[in-house]
């Protein structure tokens, strides 16, 4: 499973060019993707009336299996989202991120767009060379960083709308640095904390039965 790490996703945020208004809008939908975890079909189907930049900012979505969910949104996220719905302008019913003709975009052209920005993202961020990144890439993205956070899986798991919330269990899994604070913290008295590091002379002797 892969996801971006707080550099990686602060890179990509960073990439679309902010002079134009289409690099306004990805950036914007970027920012959404990265904090909520939506689904790409989610994404594309919010509208202006499905934001609330009120005292509890949230975006509203009818997710998989017609489930309605609120996600809540962080005071960056609202800010850009506030700036944006003021540039988009248009009805409640239009959709938030829309084409330059002002239709919703497509599953595609999403796709397309955050390949895009991770390329021109890579100049900045060396680790995303090699790294493919798409909206469920984010959509990962959204669920380390609350788990770093703390948040317990069972939220999580509402966060994302997952069906059951053993489905976020695959986000621990993939948390290779909470499973080295769990090993650390169950080390006998006596051991040093962290990973085994052999000394020299015990890799030359290994190397003489090769």
């Amino acid at each position: 499973m892969s996801y971006l790490s707080p550099g990686e996703a602060t890179a990509l945020l960073a990439a679309p060019d902010r002079s134009r208004w289409v690099g306004r809008r990805d950036h914007a939908l970027l920012a959404v993707a990265i904090q909520t975890g939506l689904r790409v079909s989610e994404l594309t189907a919010l509208t202006r009336a499905d934001v609330h930049l009120g005292t509890g900012p949230h975006v509203w979505c009818l997710g998989k299996g017609r489930k309605e969910r609120c996600t809540p949104l962080t005071s960056q996220v609202a800010r850009v989202l506030r700036a944006w719905l003021g540039e988009r302008g248009g009805g409640p019913g239009d959709p938030l991120f829309p084409t330059s003709r002002g239709q919703s975009l497509s599953r595609d052209a999403v796709e397309l767009l955050v390949a895009r920005h991770a390329k021109t993202a890579q100049a900045a961020c060396a680790t995303l060379r090699g790294k493919t990144v798409s909206p469920h890439v984010l959509r990962h993205t959204a669920a380390m960083s609350l788990l770093h956070a703390g948040t317990d899986i069972t939220v999580i798991a509402l966060w994302l709308g997952h069906e059951r919330a053993e489905t976020a269990q695959i986000y621990i899994h993939a948390d290779q640095t909470l499973k080295q604070r769990a090993l650390d913290r169950a080390t006998p008295p006596g051991i040093r904390p962290g990973r085994y590091r052999p000394p020299d002379t015990l890799l030359a002797f290994l190397e003489q039965l090769t």
